[in-house]
Protein backbone atom coordinates (compact mmCIF):
# COMPACT_ATOMS: atom_id res chain seq x y z
CA UNK A 1 0.00 0.00 0.00
CA UNK A 2 1.21 3.47 -0.81
CA UNK A 3 2.06 5.86 2.01
CA UNK A 4 -0.64 8.46 2.56
CA UNK A 5 0.62 12.05 2.33
CA UNK A 6 0.66 14.09 5.51
CA UNK A 7 -1.31 17.31 5.25
CA UNK A 8 -0.25 20.39 7.20
CA UNK A 9 -2.86 22.00 9.39
CA UNK A 10 -4.18 25.42 8.30
CA UNK A 11 -2.28 28.29 9.88
CA UNK A 12 -2.02 32.04 9.58
CA UNK A 13 1.23 33.92 8.96
CA UNK A 14 2.52 37.30 7.83
CA UNK A 15 4.18 37.80 4.47
CA UNK A 16 7.09 39.67 6.07
CA UNK A 17 7.77 36.72 8.39
CA UNK A 18 11.36 35.46 7.80
CA UNK A 19 10.01 31.92 7.98
CA UNK A 20 7.92 32.49 4.82
CA UNK A 21 9.77 31.63 1.60
CA UNK A 22 8.29 32.71 -1.77
CA UNK A 23 9.48 30.34 -4.47
CA UNK A 24 9.04 30.24 -8.24
CA UNK A 25 6.66 27.53 -9.52
CA UNK A 26 9.47 26.10 -11.69
CA UNK A 27 11.91 25.86 -8.75
CA UNK A 28 12.42 22.18 -7.82
CA UNK A 29 14.59 22.80 -4.74
CA UNK A 30 13.21 22.06 -1.27
CA UNK A 31 12.90 24.82 1.34
CA UNK A 32 14.70 24.48 4.63
CA UNK A 33 12.98 22.74 7.54
CA UNK A 34 10.57 24.90 9.53
CA UNK A 35 9.89 27.38 6.74
CA UNK A 36 6.63 27.95 4.90
CA UNK A 37 6.73 27.46 1.16
CA UNK A 38 4.51 29.91 -0.80
CA UNK A 39 4.08 29.63 -4.59
CA UNK A 40 2.37 32.65 -6.21
CA UNK A 41 -0.33 31.92 -8.75
CA UNK A 42 -0.08 33.19 -12.30
CA UNK A 43 -1.81 36.46 -13.10
CA UNK A 44 -4.87 35.68 -15.29
CA UNK A 45 -4.14 38.79 -17.36
CA UNK A 46 -0.74 37.35 -18.29
CA UNK A 47 -2.05 33.94 -19.33
CA UNK A 48 -2.09 33.21 -23.08
CA UNK A 49 -5.38 33.82 -24.85
CA UNK A 50 -6.85 30.64 -26.38
CA UNK A 51 -7.28 31.15 -30.11
CA UNK A 52 -9.28 28.85 -32.28
CA UNK A 53 -7.73 27.11 -35.27
CA UNK A 54 -7.76 28.92 -38.62
CA UNK A 55 -11.15 28.87 -40.30
CA UNK A 56 -9.80 27.46 -43.54
CA UNK A 57 -6.81 25.28 -44.31
CA UNK A 58 -3.92 26.96 -46.11
CA UNK A 59 -3.63 26.12 -49.79
CA UNK A 60 -0.38 24.67 -51.02
CA UNK A 61 1.03 23.91 -54.43
CA UNK A 62 0.28 25.25 -57.87
CA UNK A 63 -3.42 25.72 -58.62
CA UNK A 64 -3.87 23.93 -61.94
CA UNK A 65 -7.64 24.23 -61.74
CA UNK A 66 -7.44 28.01 -61.67
CA UNK A 67 -5.05 27.98 -64.64
CA UNK A 68 -7.39 25.71 -66.62
CA UNK A 69 -10.50 27.80 -66.03
CA UNK A 70 -8.60 31.04 -66.73
CA UNK A 71 -7.34 29.71 -70.06
CA UNK A 72 -10.83 28.42 -70.94
CA UNK A 73 -12.39 31.77 -70.10
CA UNK A 74 -9.78 33.50 -72.28
CA UNK A 75 -10.61 31.24 -75.25
CA UNK A 76 -14.34 31.81 -74.80
CA UNK A 77 -13.79 35.57 -74.62
CA UNK A 78 -11.68 35.55 -77.78
CA UNK A 79 -14.26 33.43 -79.59
CA UNK A 80 -17.07 35.73 -78.51
CA UNK A 81 -15.15 38.82 -79.63
CA UNK A 82 -14.41 37.26 -83.01
CA UNK A 83 -18.07 36.32 -83.47
CA UNK A 84 -19.21 39.83 -82.59
CA UNK A 85 -16.68 41.30 -85.05
CA UNK A 86 -17.97 39.11 -87.88
CA UNK A 87 -21.55 40.01 -86.97
CA UNK A 88 -20.84 43.75 -87.10
CA UNK A 89 -19.04 43.36 -90.44
CA UNK A 90 -22.05 41.50 -91.85
CA UNK A 91 -24.38 44.19 -90.55
CA UNK A 92 -22.31 46.92 -92.24
CA UNK A 93 -22.34 44.89 -95.44
CA UNK A 94 -26.15 44.84 -95.40
CA UNK A 95 -26.79 48.37 -94.19
CA UNK A 96 -24.76 51.15 -92.64
CA UNK A 97 -27.52 51.91 -90.11
CA UNK A 98 -27.64 48.26 -88.98
CA UNK A 99 -23.85 48.28 -88.63
CA UNK A 100 -23.91 51.42 -86.49
CA UNK A 101 -26.71 49.95 -84.33
CA UNK A 102 -24.79 46.69 -83.87
CA UNK A 103 -21.61 48.60 -83.04
CA UNK A 104 -23.50 50.62 -80.41
CA UNK A 105 -24.88 47.45 -78.83
CA UNK A 106 -21.39 45.93 -78.78
CA UNK A 107 -19.96 49.04 -77.11
CA UNK A 108 -22.68 49.01 -74.43
CA UNK A 109 -22.13 45.30 -73.79
CA UNK A 110 -18.36 45.80 -73.51
CA UNK A 111 -18.83 48.71 -71.09
CA UNK A 112 -21.25 46.70 -68.95
CA UNK A 113 -18.82 43.75 -68.94
CA UNK A 114 -16.01 46.00 -67.72
CA UNK A 115 -18.21 47.37 -64.93
CA UNK A 116 -19.22 43.85 -63.88
CA UNK A 117 -15.59 42.69 -63.88
CA UNK A 118 -14.58 45.72 -61.80
CA UNK A 119 -17.37 45.08 -59.28
CA UNK A 120 -16.51 41.39 -59.00
CA UNK A 121 -12.84 42.24 -58.52
CA UNK A 122 -13.61 44.79 -55.81
CA UNK A 123 -15.94 42.31 -54.10
CA UNK A 124 -13.26 39.59 -54.08
CA UNK A 125 -10.67 42.06 -52.80
CA UNK A 126 -13.01 43.16 -50.00
CA UNK A 127 -13.70 39.56 -48.94
CA UNK A 128 -9.96 38.84 -48.97
CA UNK A 129 -9.31 41.96 -46.86
CA UNK A 130 -11.89 40.86 -44.25
CA UNK A 131 -10.42 37.36 -44.13
CA UNK A 132 -6.91 38.79 -43.70
CA UNK A 133 -8.19 41.16 -41.01
CA UNK A 134 -9.55 38.15 -39.11
CA UNK A 135 -6.15 36.45 -39.25
CA UNK A 136 -4.32 39.63 -38.18
CA UNK A 137 -6.63 40.06 -35.18
CA UNK A 138 -6.05 36.45 -34.12
CA UNK A 139 -2.28 37.00 -34.35
CA UNK A 140 -2.48 40.20 -32.25
CA UNK A 141 -4.41 38.36 -29.54
CA UNK A 142 -1.37 36.13 -29.20
CA UNK A 143 1.41 38.69 -29.67
CA UNK A 144 -0.27 41.65 -27.87
CA UNK A 145 1.18 44.04 -30.46
CA UNK A 146 -0.29 47.48 -29.75
CA UNK A 147 0.69 49.27 -33.01
CA UNK A 148 -0.77 46.42 -35.06
CA UNK A 149 -3.93 46.45 -32.96
CA UNK A 150 -4.41 50.16 -33.65
CA UNK A 151 -3.96 49.51 -37.37
CA UNK A 152 -6.60 46.77 -37.17
CA UNK A 153 -8.93 49.13 -35.31
CA UNK A 154 -8.55 51.76 -38.04
CA UNK A 155 -9.34 49.16 -40.72
CA UNK A 156 -12.42 48.09 -38.75
CA UNK A 157 -13.57 51.69 -38.47
CA UNK A 158 -13.23 52.10 -42.24
CA UNK A 159 -15.44 49.06 -42.77
CA UNK A 160 -17.94 50.15 -40.10
CA UNK A 161 -18.06 53.72 -41.44
CA UNK A 162 -20.51 52.63 -44.15
CA UNK A 163 -22.99 51.34 -41.54
CA UNK A 164 -24.93 54.24 -39.94
CA UNK A 165 -26.12 51.97 -37.11
CA UNK A 166 -22.53 51.78 -35.80
CA UNK A 167 -22.07 55.55 -35.43
CA UNK A 168 -22.38 55.51 -31.64
CA UNK A 169 -20.20 52.39 -31.40
CA UNK A 170 -17.48 54.07 -33.49
CA UNK A 171 -17.57 57.17 -31.28
CA UNK A 172 -17.34 55.07 -28.11
CA UNK A 173 -14.44 53.04 -29.48
CA UNK A 174 -12.50 56.14 -30.50
CA UNK A 175 -13.15 57.71 -27.10
CA UNK A 176 -11.64 54.77 -25.19
CA UNK A 177 -8.94 53.68 -27.66
CA UNK A 178 -6.23 55.91 -26.15
CA UNK A 179 -6.90 54.51 -22.66
CA UNK A 180 -6.06 50.92 -23.71
CA UNK A 181 -2.41 49.90 -23.39
CA UNK A 182 -2.43 46.24 -24.39
CA UNK A 183 -3.03 45.31 -28.01
CA UNK A 184 -5.17 42.27 -27.16
CA UNK A 185 -7.44 44.42 -24.96
CA UNK A 186 -7.90 46.90 -27.81
CA UNK A 187 -9.00 44.06 -30.11
CA UNK A 188 -11.46 42.87 -27.45
CA UNK A 189 -12.79 46.40 -26.99
CA UNK A 190 -13.25 46.75 -30.75
CA UNK A 191 -15.12 43.48 -30.81
CA UNK A 192 -17.44 44.45 -27.96
CA UNK A 193 -18.26 47.85 -29.41
CA UNK A 194 -18.47 47.11 -33.15
CA UNK A 195 -19.50 43.44 -33.29
CA UNK A 196 -22.23 43.38 -30.61
CA UNK A 197 -24.99 45.01 -32.72
CA UNK A 198 -23.86 43.10 -35.81
CA UNK A 199 -23.95 39.76 -33.97
CA UNK A 200 -27.46 40.51 -32.71
CA UNK A 201 -28.62 41.32 -36.23
CA UNK A 202 -26.91 38.19 -37.55
CA UNK A 203 -28.79 36.05 -35.05
CA UNK A 204 -32.06 37.65 -36.11
CA UNK A 205 -31.31 36.97 -39.79
CA UNK A 206 -30.39 33.34 -39.11
CA UNK A 207 -33.48 32.75 -36.96
CA UNK A 208 -35.76 34.30 -39.59
CA UNK A 209 -34.21 32.23 -42.39
CA UNK A 210 -34.44 29.02 -40.34
CA UNK A 211 -38.10 29.66 -39.47
CA UNK A 212 -38.93 30.47 -43.09
CA UNK A 213 -37.26 27.29 -44.33
CA UNK A 214 -38.94 25.13 -41.70
CA UNK A 215 -42.42 26.47 -42.51
CA UNK A 216 -42.08 26.29 -46.29
CA UNK A 217 -40.55 22.81 -46.35
CA UNK A 218 -43.21 21.59 -43.92
CA UNK A 219 -46.07 22.54 -46.27
CA UNK A 220 -44.30 21.94 -49.59
CA UNK A 221 -45.75 19.01 -51.56
CA UNK A 222 -42.58 18.13 -53.53
CA UNK A 223 -39.04 17.32 -52.41
CA UNK A 224 -37.58 19.16 -55.40
CA UNK A 225 -39.25 22.37 -54.23
CA UNK A 226 -37.75 21.84 -50.77
CA UNK A 227 -34.24 21.48 -52.18
CA UNK A 228 -34.55 24.57 -54.38
CA UNK A 229 -36.01 26.69 -51.60
CA UNK A 230 -33.39 25.63 -49.05
CA UNK A 231 -30.62 26.37 -51.56
CA UNK A 232 -32.06 29.80 -52.42
CA UNK A 233 -32.62 30.64 -48.74
CA UNK A 234 -29.05 29.62 -47.88
CA UNK A 235 -27.60 31.79 -50.66
CA UNK A 236 -29.71 34.74 -49.55
CA UNK A 237 -28.71 34.26 -45.90
CA UNK A 238 -24.98 34.06 -46.70
CA UNK A 239 -25.20 37.19 -48.86
CA UNK A 240 -27.03 39.07 -46.08
CA UNK A 241 -24.47 38.04 -43.47
CA UNK A 242 -21.58 39.01 -45.73
CA UNK A 243 -23.09 42.46 -46.33
CA UNK A 244 -23.82 42.84 -42.62
CA UNK A 245 -20.15 42.36 -41.67
CA UNK A 246 -18.84 44.63 -44.43
CA UNK A 247 -18.47 42.37 -47.46
CA UNK A 248 -20.10 43.04 -50.82
CA UNK A 249 -19.88 39.75 -52.68
CA UNK A 250 -20.85 39.46 -56.32
CA UNK A 251 -21.43 36.24 -58.24
CA UNK A 252 -17.81 35.07 -57.95
CA UNK A 253 -17.69 36.24 -54.36
CA UNK A 254 -20.77 34.17 -53.52
CA UNK A 255 -19.18 31.09 -55.08
CA UNK A 256 -16.08 31.66 -52.97
CA UNK A 257 -18.13 32.23 -49.82
CA UNK A 258 -20.17 29.07 -50.39
CA UNK A 259 -16.97 27.06 -50.76
CA UNK A 260 -15.55 28.55 -47.58
CA UNK A 261 -18.75 28.00 -45.60
CA UNK A 262 -19.05 24.37 -46.71
CA UNK A 263 -15.36 23.81 -45.96
CA UNK A 264 -15.78 25.36 -42.51
CA UNK A 265 -18.78 23.15 -41.74
CA UNK A 266 -16.82 20.09 -42.85
CA UNK A 267 -13.76 21.07 -40.76
CA UNK A 268 -15.65 21.83 -37.57
CA UNK A 269 -17.92 18.81 -37.89
CA UNK A 270 -20.92 21.06 -37.51
CA UNK A 271 -23.37 18.86 -39.35
CA UNK A 272 -22.70 15.98 -36.98
CA UNK A 273 -23.27 18.28 -34.03
CA UNK A 274 -26.49 19.46 -35.65
CA UNK A 275 -27.68 15.90 -36.11
CA UNK A 276 -27.03 15.04 -32.45
CA UNK A 277 -28.84 18.17 -31.33
CA UNK A 278 -31.79 17.38 -33.58
CA UNK A 279 -31.97 13.85 -32.20
CA UNK A 280 -31.97 15.20 -28.65
CA UNK A 281 -34.62 17.80 -29.40
CA UNK A 282 -36.88 15.46 -31.32
CA UNK A 283 -36.26 12.65 -28.87
CA UNK A 284 -37.72 14.41 -25.83
CA UNK A 285 -41.34 13.93 -26.82
CA UNK A 286 -41.44 16.45 -29.66
CA UNK A 287 -41.47 13.81 -32.38
CA UNK A 288 -44.73 12.47 -31.02
CA UNK A 289 -46.35 15.89 -31.24
CA UNK A 290 -45.22 16.73 -34.77
CA UNK A 291 -46.16 15.06 -38.02
CA UNK A 292 -43.54 13.74 -40.40
CA UNK A 293 -43.64 16.86 -42.56
CA UNK A 294 -43.32 19.17 -39.56
CA UNK A 295 -40.38 17.12 -38.30
CA UNK A 296 -38.68 17.47 -41.68
CA UNK A 297 -39.33 21.20 -41.56
CA UNK A 298 -37.65 21.48 -38.16
CA UNK A 299 -34.71 19.46 -39.47
CA UNK A 300 -34.26 21.71 -42.51
CA UNK A 301 -34.57 24.81 -40.36
CA UNK A 302 -31.86 23.64 -37.95
CA UNK A 303 -29.51 22.72 -40.80
CA UNK A 304 -30.08 26.17 -42.32
CA UNK A 305 -29.27 27.74 -38.96
CA UNK A 306 -26.04 25.71 -38.72
CA UNK A 307 -25.06 26.89 -42.20
CA UNK A 308 -25.73 30.47 -41.11
CA UNK A 309 -23.50 30.07 -38.04
CA UNK A 310 -20.70 28.79 -40.27
CA UNK A 311 -21.21 31.81 -42.53
CA UNK A 312 -20.84 34.10 -39.50
CA UNK A 313 -17.49 32.48 -38.67
CA UNK A 314 -16.30 33.01 -42.25
CA UNK A 315 -17.56 36.56 -42.86
CA UNK A 316 -16.92 38.06 -39.39
CA UNK A 317 -13.80 40.29 -39.43
CA UNK A 318 -12.86 39.46 -35.81
CA UNK A 319 -12.61 36.12 -33.98
CA UNK A 320 -14.89 35.40 -31.04
CA UNK A 321 -12.96 36.32 -27.87
CA UNK A 322 -14.74 38.99 -25.81
CA UNK A 323 -18.20 37.99 -27.03
CA UNK A 324 -19.77 34.53 -26.81
CA UNK A 325 -20.09 32.53 -29.99
CA UNK A 326 -23.75 32.03 -31.01
CA UNK A 327 -24.83 28.46 -30.32
CA UNK A 328 -27.13 26.27 -32.36
CA UNK A 329 -29.08 25.38 -29.22
CA UNK A 330 -30.23 28.99 -28.77
CA UNK A 331 -31.38 29.18 -32.39
CA UNK A 332 -33.13 25.82 -31.99
CA UNK A 333 -35.02 27.21 -29.00
CA UNK A 334 -36.09 30.22 -31.04
CA UNK A 335 -37.19 27.96 -33.90
CA UNK A 336 -39.15 25.57 -31.69
CA UNK A 337 -40.70 28.40 -29.66
CA UNK A 338 -41.84 30.07 -32.85
CA UNK A 339 -43.25 26.78 -34.10
CA UNK A 340 -45.09 26.19 -30.81
CA UNK A 341 -46.65 29.65 -31.13
CA UNK A 342 -47.73 28.85 -34.69
CA UNK A 343 -49.16 25.51 -33.56
CA UNK A 344 -51.18 27.21 -30.82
Amino acid sequence: MSERPQHRRPATFKLDDPGVVVMDPDDTSRPSRGTIHVTPEADPALLPVPIEAPLLPARRGFRWGTLFWSATAGLVLLGTGLSVTHLIEDLFARSESLGILGLGFAFIAALALLVVIARETLGLMRLAAIEKLHQRAAAVLLSDDRPESRAIMQDLLKIAHQNPQLARARATLLGHADDIIDGADLIKLSERELMTPLDQEARRLISSAAQRVSIVTAVSPRAAIDVLFVFAASLRLIRQLARLYGGRPGALGMIRLMRHVIAHVAITGGMAASDSLIQQVLGHGLAAKLSQRLGEGVLNGLLTARLGLAAVDVTRPLPFTALPRPALGDLAKDLLTKRDVDQA
